[in-house]
């Protein structure tokens, strides 16, 4: 095929893919000015309540051996009313853990705890199905939800209760915090990442009245609101962001509680992170394809459907990055053949002021954190490297969701280390090695070639966005090899 035939559709395929980013890098800015407008004034104060209103906490809990027992007497030690409190171990564990939670349920519940041990005969329908069938039996009319990893702290319930005297508020979410921040750099990174999902965009959403979902723990839902929506449903694998939107198309609000923070345990294997992301990415590609078409036949604002068609394909950003790795080669051969294209091309420049997004709003999640963050930018534009590098790991899990491939709920190991002296390596449940890191490495190898043919031509703006893809795919794979290795050795 003559390269001149390609010349109008990889033209139009290119300034589409970088108009894309350019719009999710627009909304990255808008939702960092809205979260740091707002985050100077914001001060958000808790509503009384004068009759506490029984609650039922979920626990919900797949073999974690090394975190079950800390997640369920953290939540026996809530300072709320024994007689409106109640506690559901949600447990589908197959290994020691059934033990360990039988072994601390008893003694909860000798020291006067209403505390019950719940085990299905099937683990149908995953974490929601546990979710939706506790919710049978559940005695409260506000249901708290913690992941096994997450440790809740006594003031929660009587912090977030207090916001349900709105009787249109769907859940109150809260911040999570991180215990093990400073074990590793990927445990740092991690932990810039989600204080920036949570400071910037879930802040940023909540305060300028658009859609946030509910993370999935570390909150609690009106259980009037879980029904009307139609319950837990196992469809996709983020059943946490179904069930929010669900729940805001029946016209049910939400509160974010930005200064209550509650800590967890963030991976500390690249595998496990992978893991963890695929499932997040193919949940959210699910929820798109199903939620959306719903939302534009809605009468929401429009300004709401956009922002909310924007939340819930964020990972598509990943594909879009993979799509311009594949097209710079093809952009660099015709810019050779057609100089006079590279003004064309050219004008894909004026998008390159967005991809300075991403750190933009990680550098004010840290700032109105109140923390140093002209120390912390090295490692913060690093994170933009790191995130570019998972962009095969969303290629395959958006390939799952459109061969709707078998959904399993794969969990992420958690092995209850917190500080540096402590180790993972001889904790049962580690991953094996992922073969995509094979893969990682020749689309790594396929962005160096793309950057020295770049830098012959002088095209400077791909050249370093190769080099960017490059070096992410890079620390990516090679961060997993080592472990794997030292793990092994």
């Amino acid at each position: 095929m003559s390269t001149s035939l390609l010349l109008i559709p990889v033209a139009i395929i290119y300034l589409l893919v970088v108009g894309s980013l350019y719009v999710y890098g627009i909304n990255f800015y808008y939702l960092t000015f809205v979260a740091f407008t707002k985050g100077q004034t914001h001060h958000q104060a808790t509503p009384t309540v004068t009759n506490w209103p029984a609650v039922t906490v979920q626990l919900p809990i797949y073999n974690e051996p090394y975190v079950a027992r800390r997640v369920i007497e953290a939540a026996a030690a809530m300072d709320y009313p024994a007689d409106c409190l109640e506690i559901q171990v949600l447990d589908d564990s197959t290994d020691e853990t059934i033990a360990i939670i039988a072994q601390v349920v008893l003694e909860l519940h000798k020291s006067g705890t209403n505390i019950h041990h719940v085990r299905r005969a099937e683990r149908d329908g995953f974490k929601a199905g546990a979710l939706r069938d506790g919710l049978r039996t559940a005695s409260g009319a506000f249901i708290a939800i913690f992941d096994a990893d997450f440790i809740p702290s006594p003031t929660f319930l009587k912090r977030t209760v207090p916001y349900f005297n709105d009787h249109k508020i769907a859940f109150v979410q809260g911040r999570w915090d991180h215990i093990n921040r400073d074990y590793s750099p990927l445990t740092y990174f991690q932990s810039l990442a989600i204080d920036g999902h949570f400071m910037i965009e879930q802040f940023g959403r909540s305060q300028g009245g658009y859609w946030f979902n509910f993370n999935g723990t570390a909150g609690i839902w009106r259980k009037a609101a879980i029904e009307e929506a139609g319950g837990w449903q196992p469809r996709t694998l983020t059943e946490d962001l179904d069930l929010s939107y669900r729940a805001f198309l029946n016209g049910w609000h939400a509160v974010f509680v930005r200064n209550l923070n509650i800590p967890a345990e963030i991976p500390l294997t690249f595998s496990s992170y992978r893991r963890q992301q695929g499932r997040w990415a193919r949940g959210s590609l699910e929820n798109a394809a199903i939620l959306i078409p719903k939302i534009w036949r809605s009468e929401f604002p429009f300004k709401l459907k956009v922002e909310a068609t924007l939340h819930l394909t964020g990972y598509v950003v990943h594909l879009l990055l993979f799509a311009l790795s594949v097209i710079y080669p093809l952009v660099l051969i015709l810019s050779g053949q057609f100089p006079s294209l590279v003004s064309l091309f050219g004008l894909a420049l004026i998008f390159n002021i967005t991809a300075l997004a991403p750190t933009l709003s990680f550098i004010v999640a840290q700032a109105q954190l109140k923390r140093p963050w002209w120390q912390m930018i090295p490692a913060i534009v690093f994170i933009s490297v790191f995130g570019t590098g998972m962009m095969l790991n969303t290629v395959r899990a958006a390939l799952e969701a459109l061969r709707k491939t078998d959904r399993q709920f794969q969990r992420t190991p958690k092995f209850g280390v917190t500080s540096k002296g402590q180790s993972w390596r001889r904790s049962v449940y580690k991953l094996k090695l992922d073969p995509i890191v094979f893969w990682e490495i020749a689309f790594g190898l396929m962005n160096v070639v793309t950057c020295i043919l770049a830098i012959q031509v002088q095209h400077w703006f791909i050249a370093f966005y190769t080099m960017i893809f490059a070096t992410g795919l890079f620390f990516n794979s090679s961060y997993t090899l080592y472990q794997s290795v030292y793990d092994r050795r």
